[in-house]
């Protein structure tokens, strides 16, 4: 079983989240010794290097290792109270294109095989590395101590169900809730009455209790020998120590209760996946005659030179031999032959690796031979005589296809890499090449 993981996550910064991570990870560990409890932080603040270091060991690797897809085991030290941790880095600015994709994090994670609980600290702010941990969440607490921090927690929301991820893992907490307020008029006594009010009126679910504002908490941040000194130990006279601890409880009944983590939901989801595209991969295949569209040659399945043609509906499909193609774009389109002019044919075949080609009979009979970028936008249009001798091939397969190619109906090419050109029929590229498809036709159906 996958680690469950909490992420403690809020856009508002001062309210204590990083407090609550760290010593949360303590009174977890010391609640259920034999659990294990692991932590890393995606703020650059190193509280949780402060806290769990023991000495001046170096660490074995950081946060960014991690986030390159280095393995977990390589990077995971025990550090002060048995709490394992992942140090620290200054450079995660570097990753943030990585991190665009919202589940590379939990691609990091999965195949690790790390146990018990996973907390992870955040920035406050609802950047790619926060969105990461959202992510692959199982359960999500957001610190808040004043109205506006709970009205930030309406972006965690709408983000979950941006990626229809499940709102039950989402729970607010009041924090640094001063409790020695009291309202003298109205229905609720406690700012934390009221923050909870405010919450629940929202829609909102929550953790019981809250976590108190405490002098000597905040002292165990700021003191002059410059240590970070968790609650567990120096701050078991306050009523903090007492509400972490029922803190803790219930996020080990919680984790007990778990059957399946989010880690083995993505884990899944990613294999179903992976199973949906290496099926849909053998259909293109199976469809294929592996035969050349234009002369007839048998062609094989791997080292293909070749261009991929498919119909605006998805049918017919298959390819045919670069120099075929060549042949006859220049015959028919260019009125010249490729061997009277090696280096346009060289231009043409090196500039169809960046865009694509397409047959079109717009608005009638006439039929048209355009080029496009490589984001689908038609470029050019020239006209092509669809006689008999179509393409200079009078006994091309192709040639029926032409002659029955209907009104504002289109075949769209696409040349693959010299050698590779079956590798258009893999998931991405197939999938590039079905959208700038379905971009044509929008096109053609507005013109």
């Amino acid at each position: 079983m996958q680690p469950y993981v909490i992420t403690i996550a809020s856009e508002k910064g001062g309210v204590g989240k990083t407090t609550l991570a760290t010593n949360l990870a303590i009174y977890l560990k010391a609640l259920r010794e034999d659990l294990p409890v692991t932590i890393f932080s995606f703020d650059n603040h190193f509280s949780v290097d402060q806290m769990f270091r023991i000495g001046e060991k170096q660490s074995p690797g950081t946060v960014y290792d991690l986030l390159l897809g280095r393995p977990l085991e390589q990077l995971v030290q025990t550090g002060e109270f048995g709490v394992q941790f992942i140090a620290s880095s200054l450079k995660l600015a570097e990753l943030r294109d990585r991190m665009a994709d919202p589940g590379h994090l939990a691609t990091c994670l999965a195949p690790a095989g790390l146990e018990g609980i996973l907390i992870i600290d955040t920035r406050p702010d609802l950047d790619e590395f926060t969105a990461n941990a959202l992510y692959a969440a199982d359960r999500v607490i957001i610190p808040v101590k004043d109205t506006p921090s709970l009205e930030n927690t309406r972006r965690i929301y709408r983000f979950f169900e941006h990626h229809e991820l499940s709102k039950q893992a989402l729970r607010v907490l009041p924090c640094l809730i001063d409790s020695r307020i009291r309202y003298a008029n109205g229905p609720f006594e406690t700012p934390y009455q009221l923050l909870k009010a405010y919450a629940l009126n929202r829609g909102y679910r929550l953790m019981e209790g809250f976590i108190a504002k405490s002098p000597k908490v905040e002292s165990l941040n700021t003191n002059p020998e410059g240590r970070i000194y968790p609650v567990l130990t120096h701050g078991r006279s306050t009523e903090v120590h007492l509400q972490l601890a029922h803190l803790a409880r219930q996020l080990v009944l919680d984790a007990q209760a778990c059957e399946l983590t989010r880690l083995d939901l993505w884990l899944q989801a990613r294999d179903e996946a992976a199973l949906r595209r290496q099926q849909q991969h053998r259909q293109r295949l199976e469809r294929l005659d592996w035969t050349c569209l234009a002369c007839g040659k048998a062609m094989p399945a791997a080292g293909l030179d070749a261009f991929y043609l498919e119909g605006g509906n998805g049918s017919p499909a298959g390819f045919v031999e670069s120099t075929c193609l060549t042949d006859m774009v220049f015959a028919s389109v260019y009125r010249s032959r490729r061997q009277q002019d090696p280096a346009l044919a060289e231009m043409f075949l090196e500039s169809a690796l960046r865009g694509y080609f397409a047959l079109t009979r717009e608005g009638g009979q006439e039929l048209r031979f355009c080029r496009l970028d490589d984001e689908g936008r038609i470029l050019s249009r020239k006209p092509v005589d669809d006689g008999r001798n179509l393409f200079g091939r009078a006994r091309s397969g192709l040639v029926p296809f032409w002659q029955q190619l209907k009104p504002d109906s289109f075949l769209l090419m696409r040349r693959g890499e010299p050698g590779r050109a079956e590798e258009l029929l893999g998931h991405r590229a197939y999938g590039a090449f079905a959208r700038t498809r379905e971009l044509v036709s929008l096109q053609l159906a507005k013109d």
